[in-house]
């Protein structure tokens, strides 16, 4: 396979930095090609401005999704973000790795995405008619390849349970996993969280990174999470509301995209904590 990691982590003598080498190592060692997006490293502009347009005329107002289709259809994005569309095509697989801040991904990393999702390439694609509402969650550009989640957390695995303050891991992730890698069309693969990141000794750190190879020598063949495909029948269009047969009785939120009759356990997020080590 052909292995795209984006690492968001500005240091890279970091527990995120040590988790992207034994990844990259282990990726390596079963025969994949693996290319990195360092974005801290490459100093990559997080912010979606005028210049992202070659094409916008100076004199006209700025719209960032109709300046991105117009500059998608024109091959007039800017030569980074070009590169990572083609990176994008070019890979098979995509990790995204990154600690998490504030309940989500650094900035720079949602920079990237802000940017590199442009309209005609992430969206905005497909047929949108009564029986389509575009090609997006399960289909469109970039369906067929898989995605995942590296991600390291400060809190301890408790607090991002069902009853945990924090709330569950999987709902913070859903906005990534659903929202930004299954929204393009990815089959997106259950992440590797990793808990209290920032007390990590090394003996631990040695059994978190003998899950992560396994986690990297499976990333062929682990089956997906079950989110509803959007054309596939489960939604009403153009509504797009969850048929009322379909989910546990009154429930809503984030669960109700989940397919529970395909759904199967995600691997063991749970890593013990030790040590200083930083995330």
């Amino acid at each position: 396979m052909k292995v795209l990691l984006v690492f968001a982590h500005p240091e890279p003598r970091s527990l995120n930095g040590a988790l992207r080498d034994v990844a990259i190592e282990e990726l390596k060692a079963q025969g994949h090609e693996v290319r990195v997006t360092d974005l801290y490293a490459q100093r990559w502009t997080s912010e979606v401005d005028r210049a992202d347009f070659l094409n916008l005329a100076p004199q006209a107002p700025l719209g960032p999704a109709a300046a991105s289709k117009e500059a998608f259809a024109a091959n007039a994005l800017t030569d980074d973000v070009k590169a990572e569309i083609e990176r994008l095509l070019w890979a098979d697989a995509l990790i995204l790795q990154f600690p998490l801040w504030w309940f989500t991904m650094p900035a720079i990393l949602k920079g990237w995405v802000d940017r590199v999702f442009a309209y005609g390439f992430a969206y905005g694609v497909g047929e949108h008619s009564d029986k389509r509402w575009g090609d997006r969650y399960g289909e469109g550009t970039l369906a067929g390849k898989r995605a995942m989640l590296i991600v390291t957390a400060g809190g301890w695995e408790p607090h991002y349970s069902g009853r945990g303050i924090n709330g569950p891991i999987d709902d913070l992730l859903f906005p990534i996993n659903h929202g930004i890698l299954f929204y393009p069309g990815y089959d997106v693969l259950p992440p590797f969280v990793v808990y209290q990141a920032d007390r990590i000794d090394d003996a631990r750190f040695v059994s978190i990174a003998e899950r992560l190879r396994e986690r990297m020598r499976a990333l062929a063949s682990t089956r997906p999470l079950s989110y509803r495909p959007q054309n596939g029948g489960d939604y009403l269009i153009p509504s797009m509301q969850l048929r009322s047969e379909l989910g546990a009785s009154g429930a809503t939120g984030f669960a109700l995209h989940l397919n529970e009759a395909e759904a199967l356990p995600v691997f063991e997020r749970s890593l013990p904590s030790g040590l200083m080590r930083g995330g």
